[in-house]
């Protein structure tokens, strides 16, 4: 997960977008604008990070936009706008949130603005609605004025005088100065520090994944190889497809809809906001670099492998914890709230990453364990760090349930 696209997400990009596609005219524009804004952002190949953090504004303006019409929860929302379109507040919050964020989209933005405006009659309660959107949008954003990225970055790579060491640099070490939604600080959830090197856990960590995570594996089913590959992407729409899976069942109601996107979105923003901070405060190595140094550790149930790669590129950032983990820990317990213990829709979702397979899931608790396991059998993440991302995230969409009161209808 980096701040700037790896070039992979330059060849999935279209393909993402077109995998999309198909899911528009949802159950209502709330859930139409978050598929649009999701395709926007792919476009832009931004990393997933910046790619969540711009999520978070936007559903957090469409939520006040929709319900400074419907009035349907209270506090959150500037104002009030009764009698106005709500297909045109969605619209225009989605759209001046975007241009702000990501520019560099301004056509892509404009063309789908445009084309969701013509589809609403002209009148009042049109230009009642574009007036709600922008208001609610310029709130949020003024609100998060002051959660700009650092301009520069101060990571300063570990070597001696004088040795090589690769030269790309690590993913988001100034993401821990960001403001949080939701959490009283970066921090507030930062756990214990990963296995001692000398401990069993860590054999055990070191020795699952060196088996099961490698790239020429014949441990390895082939259903965990696709689910390896389905969970190597981690832009927003893999995880708003799952949410999707509630939003468009029978009976949801725009605003509720509308809340639950902004619960869910502010959840990740944090999630990734608490996850680098424990990346660069623990500083843990990628299995890659244990693997090929197991002699050194000071463990004898960890054998070296000089030649050990796993099964897809490790993200530039530190092991400990695993952001994937954290992100389906925070959304998994947002949509438990939600439910409430009523029925769960079947989940589901789909990856360009996995050549545009769709998985599904009857169990909320078995969609979070997939995300887990995924980061093991691709090798670049150990067990007890995707246990404790999940917890992380659980903590962190906690929060989320609280500050938007997540109860049953």
């Amino acid at each position: 997960m980096r701040p700037h696209a790896p070039l992979r997400y330059a060849r999935i990009a279209l393909a993402a977008a077109l995998l999309a596609a198909p899911a528009l005219a949802q159950a209502d524009a709330v859930s139409d604008w978050n598929i649009r804004a999701g395709n926007i952002i792919v476009e832009s190949k931004m990393g997933t990070p910046p790619a969540i953090r711009v999520m978070a504004v936007v559903q957090t303006a469409v939520y006040d936009a929709v319900n400074a019409i419907t009035r349907h929860y209270p506090a959150g929302q500037p104002g009030s706008a009764p009698g106005a379109s709500m297909e045109a507040a969605v619209a225009a919050a989605s759209r001046a949130t975007l241009a702000k964020l990501i520019p560099a989209q301004q056509a892509s933005i404009d063309t789908v603005y445009q084309s969701a405006l013509a589809a609403i009659p002209d009148g009042p309660a049109k230009a009642a609605g574009v007036a709600a959107g922008e208001k609610a949008a310029a709130a949020v954003l003024a609100v998060r004025a002051d959660d700009a990225v650092a301009p520069t970055e101060t990571y300063r790579p570990h070597t001696t005088p004088g040795a090589y060491v690769p030269t790309a640099m690590p993913a988001a070490p100034q993401w821990v100065q960001r403001k949080p939604w939701l959490m009283a600080s970066a921090a507030q959830f930062r756990p214990g520090p990963p296995p001692a090197l000398a401990s069993d856990a860590w054999a055990r960590d070191y020795n699952e994944v060196r088996a099961i995570g490698a790239k020429q594996n014949a441990l390895r089913t082939a259903e965990q190889t696709e689910i390896a590959r389905f969970w190597e992407y981690s832009l927003p729409p893999i995880y708003f497809g799952v949410v999707h899976s509630v939003t468009g069942a029978p009976g949801r109601e725009a605003t509720q809809n509308a809340r639950l996107l902004a619960a869910v979105a502010q959840a990740m923003d944090d999630a990734m906001i608490a996850v680098f901070d424990a990346k660069y405060h623990y500083n843990f190595w990628r299995p890659a670099t244990a693997i090929r140094n197991g002699d050194i550790d000071g463990n004898d149930a960890t054998a070296r492998d000089a030649s050990w790669t796993p099964l897809i590129d490790a993200p530039m950032h530190p092991e400990y914890p695993s952001a994937h983990a954290i992100l389906a820990g925070a959304v998994g317990t947002v949509l438990k709230a939600e439910l409430a213990g009523g029925p769960v829709p079947v989940l589901s979702t789909t990856s360009p990453t996995a050549k545009g397979i769709t998985r599904r899931w009857t169990d909320i608790d078995a969609f979070v364990r997939e995300v887990g396991n995924a980061r093991v059998y691709e090798g670049i993440h150990y067990r007890t760090s995707t246990d404790i991302g999940t917890a992380m995230g659980s903590q962190i969409g906690e929060l989320a349930m609280k500050r938007y009161a997540l109860i049953p209808e």
